[in-house]
């Protein structure tokens, strides 16, 4: 009975999966980031970036509910003020600028308002959130007195969790922002262990799905 009722679900799932309607489109946006560290031992201040990419949507109809997915590259981080301990100042580093770059993959469920008596041909208001998986791909050099080394350990990927809220205009174009929080840590200190960092960024963005 259960496999019964289990192959039902995936046709049911198949079928809806067959009438959905899939769209997809160029996506670039700006981005506030920062690292949060374990713990409270320098300041940090926030810092601009951007990013580019391709948004895909994949709507089921009647419901409103959808998935949205993405490939972006994303270029965050943050001001770090290592001058403000004398175990980096001694090595020549003052408030430094984290460059991350990184390939984001979205992966979000979607809520859109599509009910709305032909209204929702112009304007179509819509939530969203689910996780990011991020893969690093490089990062910026930081330089201290001559011989010191780059005093941040680096991670392959990281994993996000995004909150969001946008509107769509006339069918084709897409403004929304959103927040991350990073769920792992994104870079480590060479010279303590556990003082880990979490990236986490407010992002606004624009596409157009075709």
């Amino acid at each position: 009975m259960k496999r019964l009722l289990t192959l039902v679900i995936a046709l049911a799932v198949l079928a809806g999966a067959a009438k959905a309607e899939f769209r997809y489109g160029p996506i670039a946006g700006v981005n506030i980031s920062t690292l949060t560290f374990k713990q409270d031992l320098i300041t940090v201040d926030q810092a601009v970036g951007y990013q580019a990419g391709v948004q895909g949507e994949l709507m089921f109809p009647g419901i409103g509910f959808g998935i949205d997915l993405g490939l972006l590259y994303n270029q965050n981080g943050a001001f770090v003020n290592l001058g403000e301990r004398k175990i980096w100042s001694s090595q020549g580093f003052g408030r430094e600028h984290v460059m991350l770059h990184t390939i984001q993959i979205p992966v979000h469920l979607r809520f859109k308002w599509t009910r709305m008596n032909g209204l929702e041909d112009k304007i179509a208001p819509f939530v969203y959130g689910g996780p990011d998986f991020t893969i690093k791909c490089g990062h910026n050099k930081i330089r201290g007195s001559q011989d010191a080394p780059n005093p941040f350990k680096y991670t392959g990927g990281e994993l996000g969790l995004t909150a969001g809220l946008g509107v769509e205009l006339w069918k084709n174009w897409q403004v929304s922002a959103s927040y991350t929080w990073g769920m792992t840590y994104a870079l480590k200190t060479r010279l303590l262990d556990d003082f880990s960092a979490r990236a986490n960024q407010w992002s606004v963005r624009v596409a157009y799905l075709f």
